[in-house]
C-alpha cells in the first residue's frame, strides 16, 4: 500500500480521543471485569449483574456504599425471583433500587433480622412501601434488649427439661432447635446473635 503523497497524514488529537472513549459506554465484559474487582464479586455473580445495563444501574445502586455481596445475593435472589414470578423486567420492577438498599441499611443497622427482611420485601413487592414505613406500622423493629430474649430463652428452657438434658449429655444439635423455639416464641424479632449467646450460655451452666 502506498499513501496519496497528495494527502496530509491524519493525526488525532490524544485528548479529543480519550475524550472519545470516556463518552462510550461500558462493555459488559468491562463492567463485569469492574464488578469483580470493585465489589469482590464471583465471576458468575458479576457475569449475571454486568449482563444487562438496567441490571448492572439497579445493583449498583443498591450496592452503593454497603455489603456489595449481600446486595448481590439479595438482587440476583429475592428481586430477580420476584420479578420472574411477576414476568417484569427490573425496569419495571415495584421495589426500586434505593428502598432495597433501605431495606439492607435495616438489616445492617440490626433494626430488623434476614428474617423479618423477607416479610418486609413481600410486603414491600405488594405495596410499593418503603421499608422503614412497613417495619413502623407492623412493629417489626428486631428485639436487641439483652433482658427480653433472656426471659423468652429461660421460658423455652423451662419448657423443654428433657431436651435440656438431651443438649447436655452431647446432642450439640439440639442448639438449632432451642434458636427456632425462642424465635418462634419472639415472633422471629429476637436478635439471632443474642439468641444464640444466651443459649449456650444456660445450657452450658
Amino acid at each position: 500500500y502506498f499513501p496519496d503523497p497528495d494527502l496530509l497524514p491524519l493525526e488525532l488529537d490524544p485528548a479529543w480521543v480519550e475524550t472519545l472513549k470516556r463518552g462510550l459506554p461500558e462493555l459488559p465484559d468491562a463492567k463485569k471485569a469492574r464488578f469483580i474487582a470493585d465489589y469482590k464479586l464471583s465471576a458468575y455473580e458479576a457475569g449475571v449483574l454486568a449482563d444487562e445495563q438496567a441490571s448492572a444501574v439497579y445493583y449498583e445502586a443498591v450496592a452503593k456504599g454497603r455489603d456489595a455481596k449481600l446486595a448481590a445475593n439479595w438482587v440476583m435472589g429475592d428481586l430477580f425471583g420476584a420479578l420472574n414470578k411477576l414476568g417484569v423486567d427490573i425496569e419495571s420492577s415495584p421495589v426500586k433500587a434505593g428502598d432495597l438498599g433501605a431495606l439492607l441499611d435495616l438489616i445492617s443497622d440490626n433494626t430488623i433480622s434476614g428474617r423479618i427482611a423477607k416479610d418486609v420485601f413481600a410486603e414491600m413487592l405488594e405495596t410499593g412501601q418503603q421499608p422503614g414505613a412497613i417495619v413502623e406500622a407492623k412493629g417489626l423493629r428486631q428485639v436487641t434488649d439483652t433482658g427480653a430474649i433472656e426471659a423468652a430463652v429461660d421460658a423455652v428452657l423451662a419448657k423443654e427439661p428433657d431436651k435440656v438434658a438431651e443438649f447436655r449429655s452431647g446432642k450439640d444439635k439440639l442448639l438449632g432447635f432451642f434458636v427456632g423455639q425462642v424465635m418462634k416464641a419472639t415472633q422471629g424479632k429476637a436478635n439471632p446473635g443474642l439468641v444464640n449467646e444466651l443459649l449456650k450460655k444456660k445450657l452450658s451452666g
